[in-house]
């Protein structure tokens, strides 16, 4: 069985599903099956509640100071199983800041707008920008939804400040300077910090 939980330079991690509407070309699970103490984050099927219960009950979250929904797939995907682990953490380490990494197409998986659901489950939200337009995203990102994607993630970003209390747009270092200075104006029009990532 894949690991539920691992960590990467001391920080919890949580690896909830494999799904993903996204195959960007620049993803580290094409490369890696595995990041830091992990044995395999590629699941048979993605765990059940009560799988990921367990592997809750039995991680001691004491020493952290945050938790980062970021596995081999959206969490967005799970999103019950989202929300359900997220409320655990909140019942049984109230201290503990958590964090979503996300593609923010969390609407187009769901047909609903799925931001406002996280209200007071969750700390930070980093979405992946990842490109300046909608031509750029699809081929970076090449999501199933198509161009429409990059305007869905836009929205959700948007939407996503009235819910939570940190909201950061990420673009990844594959993109050229001019385009990330490009991505750097868009977060700045929705009043957003972007942070550009290094390839991993």
């Amino acid at each position: 069985m894949a690991d539920i939980i691992y960590t990467l330079a001391g920080k919890p991690y949580l690896n909830i599903t494999n799904q993903c509407p996204c195959a960007c070309t620049f993803c580290i699970r094409e490369r890696h099956g595995s990041v830091g103490d992990a044995g395999s984050l590629w699941h048979q099927t993605d765990p059940t509640w009560h799988q990921i219960e367990q592997a809750l009950a039995a991680f001691d979250f004491s020493r952290a100071d945050e938790a980062v929904f970021c596995g081999y797939g959206e969490p967005f995907a799970q999103l019950e199983n989202l929300k359900r682990t997220a409320q655990w953490l909140k019942t049984h380490y109230p201290k503990l800041k958590l964090r979503v990494n996300t593609n923010g197409l969390g609407d187009l998986i769901h047909n609903r707008p799925t931001a406002q659901e996280l209200k007071g489950l969750v700390d930070a939200l980093s979405i992946s920008l990842n490109a300046p337009n909608a031509q750029r995203y699809a081929a970076l990102c090449q999501p199933v939804y198509g161009e429409k994607s990059f305007d869905a993630m836009l929205s959700f970003a948007a939407q996503a400040k009235a819910f939570c209390p940190e909201v950061v747009l990420s673009v990844v270092a594959v993109v050229t300077p001019e385009e990330i200075e490009q991505c750097r104006a868009i977060a700045a029009r929705l009043d957003l910090p972007l942070r550009v990532r290094a390839l991993d």
